[in-house]
């Protein structure tokens, strides 16, 4: 084993252990205490604890065993030893937390939304190395080698949907189901803005008229460049040269001032970009 695969290997365990840390607490000290089971394997765990008494910590553990063969099984080597790992840490982790840090309860909507930003920050750092936490995504990942039409987006949502009904009638109550819907959305934005970046932004693609004027008054009033495609209209068969230009959110009001106050008939297609790489945003490296 070199160098670097042992440096791999520590920064891949340090990512775990803050991920699993960050995880755990969302879990075990804002959601279970508040009856929320955000979906998932985790979800499955809080309610039978709810129902038994049984530790999450042991529970995880439990559930994880026979997913982990199949994983082995069917999933391949690699991805069941990097899941294993953080499955070990993560019910370690969980059991540290449930002994020495006490439980919220209070507001409902503090929970929800703290529980989800914990637990999707804590997914975030863990996906970051290629890892998984094991439960629904390895259920989630099976199922769709038998079923390889089905989005893994949508299998996922199958099973959380399965979940949170059951959450419904384990505690009797529909509140803790809407509940865990704000804990999943605040989550999954959470796990988005990690993995893909904070440095969103619009993708501008511009037709007018006056193309000409319009990059040295976008470079002038916010700072960025055009990049100009060759185009063609297909009705009127002429050359139609199309402006690209990125801008964070926060500009795209003023960009789009500008180009209609140059020219109010120019035809404009705007794009999300869920990241901006590059020359005046963020470095690809970081």
């Amino acid at each position: 084993m070199n160098w670097h695969t042992i440096k791999e290997l520590i920064v891949d365990t340090l990512f775990d252990i803050a991920g699993c840390a960050f995880l755990a607490i969302g879990t075990q000290i804002f959601d279970a205490p508040n009856n929320i089971a955000p979906g998932g394997v985790t979800g499955i765990c809080i309610l039978i604890n709810h129902l038994t008494g049984l530790p999450i910590s042991v529970l995880n553990f439990a559930i994880n065993v026979p997913l982990l063969i199949l994983a082995f099984l069917f999933l391949g080597k690699r991805f069941t030893v990097k899941t294993l790992r953080s499955v070990l840490i993560f019910t370690a982790v969980l059991s540290l937390v449930e002994a020495y840090i006490p439980p919220y309860h209070g507001e409902m909507i503090l929970a929800a939304l703290y529980g989800g930003v914990l637990s999707g920050l804590g997914l975030g750092l863990v996906f970051m190395r290629s890892s998984t936490t094991g439960g629904s995504d390895i259920v989630v990942r099976l199922a769709q080698k038998r079923a390889p039409g089905i989005s893994i987006g949508k299998l996922m949502l199958m099973f959380d949907g399965c979940v949170l009904i059951c959450a419904a009638i384990v505690y009797a109550n529909v509140n803790s189901a809407l509940y865990a819907l704000i804990c999943i959305f605040a989550s999954s934005r959470m796990v988005d803005s990690i993995l893909y970046g904070l440095d969103v932004g619009k993708v501008l693609m511009i037709i007018s008229e006056r193309h000409e004027e319009l990059p040295p008054l976008i470079f002038k009033h916010l700072g960025r460049g055009c990049t100009i495609l060759e185009g063609r209209g297909s009705y009127t068969d002429k050359d139609r040269p199309v402006l690209l230009s990125a801008v964070r959110k926060s500009q795209y009001y003023e960009l789009k001032r500008i180009i209609h106050q140059l020219d109010p008939h120019a035809f404009m297609v705007v794009l999300e970009a869920g990241e901006i790489l590059g020359e005046g945003f963020k470095s690809i490296g970081e």
